[in-house]
């Protein structure tokens, strides 16, 4: 990972399930050495994840989902009820970098390991806390976990059909929201400390996360005082721009403005239907597209989806089939992006995994390390951060 724009940065991560493991990853992905501490008795969580990948010669079993999360990291098996484990830990504290945690509030500080412990032996620490709801307030003791968070933050309420139940994202984006906006704010904040030589306490919650991301949807709340509502897939302000139901499939069309509007009335055969009264403007056009939709509908169900992806993309305008991920990972796009990598799990079974998808200029992403065994680095981590003669040379807590 040399060539990482993070290399050299070492990162400690208390990294359990997503949010914070997903944290670590971005950051190891980009050369930092992420070392993920776990406890010895199961380590995070997520190894226990569905679904579990087996070696049909050793029988041995790994989880996929804990591989998608933790590559290029390594592990190191730490018991923290134990006082010279404890201490042990506490001198790589002093070595990282960077602390990444998505424990309960408190936890940490319970064992003498929280921000403001730890920044009066290393200053230029830069601490990151994820959690459900922040580390103070009413809700900072609350459980969390993606779809309480999805519901909580009002998600829920504008996911689903317009007169259906409200249902969550298929995608868990309260911990990978969080996630992003935690490595984020790290990589600012070791910015700062690499000036200044004083690092930072980043309160990285999820709730806050997904309001960050909800942008669209509360800037209509507070403009017009009238909550979003569930649309399915078409858009508030927009039309059309949504999905449609061809002869033998699904695929989103997005006209999203007056030019678009014009081409999807010549592509669908209709060019009086753009000086329709009820559909002249994009304000118009939002304001009656149930009927616009209906209109539509009845046009794209006369054709194959191929047809009308042929049509609408001869004509410029954005339009996708609705894919399952089968569908997506055999699309010739995404073969060309080079996203899908080989990744080899420690029980010899190799499966695919989606690399780190941002491309830069001196920087080549790669799997330099497959997700790690439970506590396979405990000594060699010990033993690089604080050197053979320090290991066993434990300061007090």
């Amino acid at each position: 990972m040399n060539n990482g724009p993070l290399s050299g940065l070492r990162v400690l991560e208390f990294g359990q399930i997503a949010a914070g493991p997903f944290s670590g990853m971005l950051l190891a992905d980009l050369g930092a050495d992420v070392v993920k501490i776990e406890r010895p008795d199961g380590g995070d969580g997520m190894r226990a994840w569905p679904p579990l990948v087996s070696n049909s010669e050793s029988g041995e079993r790994f989880s996929g989902g804990f591989a998608a999360l933790n590559r290029n990291k390594r592990s190191v098996a730490i018991d923290l009820k134990d006082p010279h484990s404890l201490r042990r830990l506490r001198n790589l504290c002093d070595r990282a970098d960077v602390i990444v945690e998505n424990f309960r509030p408190g936890v940490l500080a319970r064992l003498g390991l929280s921000y403001k412990a730890l920044s009066q032996s290393n200053s230029r620490l830069v601490y990151c806390s994820l959690s459900g709801y922040g580390q103070s307030g009413p809700y900072s003791q609350k459980g969390a976990f993606d779809v309480t968070i999805q519901a909580i933050s009002g998600v829920m309420s504008v996911t689903g059909n317009r007169d259906g139940p409200p249902v969550k994202c298929g995608v868990p984006i309260s911990d990978f929201a969080a996630g992003l906006y935690a490595s984020y704010s790290i990589v600012a904040a070791t910015y700062k400390a690499s000036r200044t030589g004083v690092g930072a306490y980043i309160d990285c919650s999820m709730l806050g996360a997904v309001l960050g991301i909800a942008a669209l949807q509360h800037s209509e709340y507070f403009c017009t005082s009238v909550p979003p509502r569930r649309l399915g897939s078409a858009h508030p302000q927009n039309a059309p721009y949504q999905g449609f139901d061809a002869a033998d499939g699904s695929f989103v069309v997005a006209a999203g403005n007056q030019e678009l509007w014009h081409e999807l009335c010549v592509a669908v055969g209709n060019p009086d239907l753009e000086n329709d009264p009820r559909f002249r403007t994009q304000e118009l056009r939002a304001k009656n597209q149930l009927q616009l939709a209906g209109l539509l509908q009845s046009i794209f169900a006369e054709r194959s989806r191929a047809e009308w992806l042929t049509a609408l993309d001869a004509r410029g305008i954005p339009c996708a089939p609705v894919n399952d991920f089968r569908e997506i990972f055999a699309d010739h796009h995404v073969e060309f992006m080079g996203l899908v990598h080989e990744l080899q799990l420690p029980n010899a079974v190799k499966m695919k995994t989606v690399g780190f998808p941002v491309s830069m200029t001196g920087y080549s992403f790669g799997i330099q390390r497959p997700p790690p065994p439970l506590g396979k680095h405990t000594e060699e981590v010990f033993g690089e951060w604080l050197g053979e003669d320090q290991n066993e040379q434990c300061t007090a807590l």
